[in-house]
């Protein structure tokens, strides 16, 4: 599976924490776009899609959710609750996104810009596409 959560060096005093992100350096990656998530709710779930070429840390700022990341043969859960842990998730990985805590918010840095081509919106066409893939 290629996914890891990476430790972010944390900086700080009595006056608070500051975490540096740099692509290339503690992302392993360019960094090409930057969004968040924010409002979501427990009983809902996000993501159902996995991404071709494309990159990602995810880094819960604020609250908790699970991840449940699926490489086409394993599926493992994981949770995201702490601003100085990013979620490395890489290329052909299905992911969701469910039991986000009130107001959870999760910023994600990508490899790529956006392009509505890249995403796999369906596990069975995943499926298929891991296996004839590899």
């Amino acid at each position: 599976m290629d996914y890891k959560l990476i430790n972010m060096k944390v900086f700080g005093d009595e006056r608070g924490k500051l975490i540096s992100l740099e692509g290339n350096r503690n992302i392993p990656f360019e960094i090409k776009r930057v969004y968040y998530i924010y409002d979501t709710m427990p009983d809902f779930e996000r993501g159902k899609h996995a991404h071709k070429n494309l990159e990602q840390i995810i880094i819960a700022i604020d609250g908790s959710c699970q991840f449940v990341l699926d490489d086409g043969k394993t599926r493992e859960e994981i949770w995201l609750n702490r601003p100085d842990v990013g979620l490395y998730i890489g290329k052909n990985m299905w992911r969701e996104m469910r039991h986000f805590s009130y107001g959870c918010k999760l910023m994600i840095l990508a490899s790529e810009y956006y392009d509505e081509k890249e995403y796999i919106r369906d596990y069975g066409k995943f499926i298929e596409e891991i296996n004839t893939s590899f």
